[in-house]
């Protein structure tokens, strides 16, 4: 076949502007090929299966380079700090690690805080964590520790399991501090461990690619969520109220209502710390970007409220005249390991793994987005497990779940952090605060906290414009992000991300068993085809019907792809096969009642079996008029019409077939080929393979032929597989491409004498 330069193409160029126009001109292109089937592409192209890798005997394989490479697989630390250029990178690093650790101090306090546990233990989290992570992680530039989002998943954990209640002391019905947090230390450490079995195991077995079901739409509405979870959790520390423990559906709604309801008992003093807080980092942040070029590194706004509202609370007396709490205790030194309690395993393995896969993903994303932007690569199972190790470790030295926080990330990279070293920097700072300097901020205002955690929400709070994008956009993406919101904000963060992943891959079936359905047409004076309901220049090829789908071909979707084939072919296949069986049991029925009145031989009737001759050159109204009607003239022709079988017995193999639709009187098809433009197909199941054979079976029987076109090799050797090839359905009815099959298909029409002319014509 060839393609050159035509009449048809000058009509295109002249469609086109002046420069295109000449540009197209120049390109005078001839394609000049034999037509091949998938027989003959096997054959021209050497196709041969590919080679199965024996992955599993490398695994058992010992050797010295073998114990090297996994060595520095797992421990990449060792890859790359021998190479570490000091005097480039480390001047960078050191300002790096100083301005995130001014930035864990506070959130690290206000995190714990959001935990539902001591402060110090925020601390902790800034500390163990981060150190693990600088040596086992592989991104750069991610800043790993407390993360608000991680915070109040723990956080639903500790005040459901060990809720305030469940503490009251008998004699005057106050809570037992000491009880409550032991217990909640307890099961936020415990929950830790068991989230970093499940992060290490997942990520051992190369499990990476689970974060590939999490979305972004679905990630951001799931992180926005949150962080309005967030926002009415730190209401009370705001104004000072002592709101019921819930958890579960709905408790979001019925902590709004209830402080609403408290709203009259607002401790003045409480709600004016929070707010003058607030304010303050508002105003430092506001510094911090204007001021953005001219300054080395952001002014530690936190810090510096933090120290300011510490002065003055222990000035001013702020707990003992203004009744505002304060963090209270905070014991210096390190705590020795404790190991988790399994009797907890139970309770906690549900909301472990939402836990684990949560703050994987936003470890991963933040991962590769820095990864693409300094160009080096990220490994995701290495990353699972260094987050793994992170929160295991961290669990026995009594550290909450930690992951990546996205506000210390951007300042760790935009301060000239290069690597990790800024990590471990950071933790060694985070470790001299924990040692000497932590219980310096015992009188720190709870309400000052809950300012620095609100004020931290606002770049998660701004996703709320996803709604107008994702509108505009896309708007399957959009149901997803409404109803990841929804179900978060109203089952909880645990049933909200189960619902969401749940709800998203179901959208992936939905929107796979609805594709688009297309009849393709020529474009002219080309072997391109498209869709002849949205290009109005391509013209279906006479006849021949070449039917596409835009997704694959599965057990959701097969019997929709089967009904709108024939839709679109404008032809009622099963009734016409219908039909067709019922004139032919009419035949052989009406045959058998002449056999018996004249009481012809077995042996003469078994040699006419072949092609029978009989009057039903009638219409089907004709066949479907009265019984007895047609008896009648049966009985007075049947001697006539017995003559005439046996005088024509010796001149069968010359008779036309009468079972043709034609013969029969019912009407043909105005096509005598259809083409499957399979080139969307991307696998095939069983029930793919049945509904391919019975389409091939279906349109045979009112005699039109069948042929595929465009499949990939993986397709064809499932086709091969699933012994989808036998002697009706060979290699010879797949082409490389549509275009082939449509010449061939002209080439070798049923009855068309003229269609091998328009073959050598296209």
């Amino acid at each position: 076949m060839g393609l050159s330069e035509a009449p048809g193409e000058r009509d295109t160029q002249a469609l086109l502007p002046t420069t295109q126009a000449m540009e197209l001109r120049r390109r005078n292109y001839h394609v000049e090929r034999p037509l091949l089937n998938q027989e003959q592409l096997e054959e021209l192209g050497s196709r041969s299966s590919a080679a199965g890798t024996l992955q599993w005997r490398t695994w058992f394989r010992c050797s010295r380079a073998r114990a090297r490479a996994l060595l520095l697989q797992y421990l990449p630390v060792l890859a790359w700090l021998p190479q570490y250029p000091v005097r480039d990178w480390l001047l960078g690093d050191l300002l790096s690690g100083l301005s995130v650790a001014i930035m864990q101090l506070p959130q690290g306090l206000a995190y714990a805080l959001l935990a539902g546990l001591p402060p110090v233990f925020g601390l902790y989290s800034s500390f163990y964590p981060v150190f693990i992570y600088f040596l086992f992680g592989t991104s750069r530039h991610i800043s790993v520790g407390t993360f608000a989002i991680m915070s109040v998943m723990v956080g639903s954990v500790t005040e459901s399991l060990a809720p305030d209640e469940a503490f009251l002391q008998a004699s005057n019905s106050t809570v037992d501090v000491a009880a409550r947090d032991t217990t909640r230390v307890q099961l936020a450490s415990t929950l830790s461990v068991l989230v970093g079995l499940f992060q290490v195991g997942l990520g051992l077995v190369h499990f990476g690619f689970v974060v590939t079901y999490l979305s972004e739409p679905l990630v951001r509405a799931y992180t926005t969520a949150a962080s309005v979870q967030v926002f009415i959790s730190q209401l009370k520390y705001v104004f000072g109220l002592h709101l019921s423990s819930r958890s579960g559906p709905l408790s979001l709604i019925y902590t709004v209502l209830e402080v609403c309801w408290k709203l009259p008992e607002t401790v003045i003093g409480t709600m004016v710390t929070a707010v003058v807080a607030g304010v303050v980092l508002v105003l430092v942040k506001l510094l911090n970007d204007k001021l953005r070029r001219h300054l080395p590194m952001p002014l530690p706004g936190e810090l510096l409220t933090l120290i300011g509202a510490t002065g003055i609370s222990y000035g001013v007396g702020l707990q003992h005249r203004f009744e505002v709490d304060v963090v209270g205790r905070i014991p210096a030194g390190l705590v020795p390991p404790v190991a988790p309690s399994p009797q907890l395993f139970a309770k906690l393995v549900g909301n472990a793994f939402a836990i684990a896969v949560v703050g994987f993903a936003i470890a991963i994303s933040l991962g590769k987005i820095f990864a693409l932007r300094h160009g080096y690569r990220v490994d995701s199972n290495q990353e699972l497990v260094a987050l793994g190790l992170s929160n295991l470790i961290g669990g026995i030295f009594q550290c909450f779940p930690v992951s990546c926080s996205m506000s210390r990330s951007l300042v760790q990279e935009s301060t000239g952090g290069n690597t990790q070293v800024a990590g471990a920097i950071s933790s060694l700072f985070i470790l001299i605060i924990i040692v000497k300097l932590g219980e310096l901020f015992q009188d720190l205002p709870k309400a000052v906290l809950a300012a620095v955690i609100i004020v931290n929400l606002k770049g998660m709070l701004k996703q709320f414009t996803d709604i107008c994008s994702l509108w505009k956009a896309n708007r399957a993406d959009l149901l997803i992000w409404l109803v990841t919101f929804l179900a978060t904000i109203l089952l909880n963060l645990d049933l909200g991300l189960a619902v969401a992943v749940v709800f998203s891959l179901l959208l992936v079936v939905v929107r796979t068993q609805l594709p688009r359905y297309s009849v393709l047409g020529q474009v002219p004076d080309t072997d391109i085809y498209r869709d002849v309901a949205e290009y109005s220049e391509a013209r279906e090829v006479p006849g021949v019907k070449v039917f596409r789908s835009s997704a694959t071909m599965y057990f959701a979707n097969a019997e929709l792809y089967s009904d709108t084939l024939k839709q679109k072919c404008g032809v009622d296949v099963d009734h016409l096969i219908t039909q067709k069986k019922k004139l032919l049991r009419k035949q052989e029925l009406k045959l058998k009642r002449l056999q018996k009145q004249n009481k012809l031989p077995k042996q003469a009737a078994a040699s006419k079996a072949t092609s029978i001759s009989i009057n039903v050159n009638t219409s089907v109204a004709d066949i479907e008029s009265n019984d007895v009607e047609g008896s009648k003239a049966e009985q007075v022709s049947a001697g006539t019409e017995l003559e005439d079988i046996a005088a024509r017995g010796q001149e069968d193999a010359k008779a036309p077939d009468m079972s043709s639709l034609k013969a029969l009187g019912l009407p043909q098809p105005d096509f005598h080929s259809l083409i499957l433009d399979l080139s969307s197909l991307s696998f095939v199941d069983t029930v793919c393979l049945k509904s391919l054979k019975n389409i091939f079976r279906d349109f045979r029987e009112i005699e039109v032929e069948v042929y595929m076109a465009a499949c990939h090799s993986p397709v064809v050797t499932q086709l091969e597989a699933g012994h989808f090839f036998d002697s009706s359905i060979t290699k010879q009815h797949l082409f490389a491409s549509v275009h082939d099959a449509v010449i061939f298909a002209l080439q070798h029409p049923r009855s068309d004498p003229i269609n091998p002319v328009l073959a050598t014509k296209l």
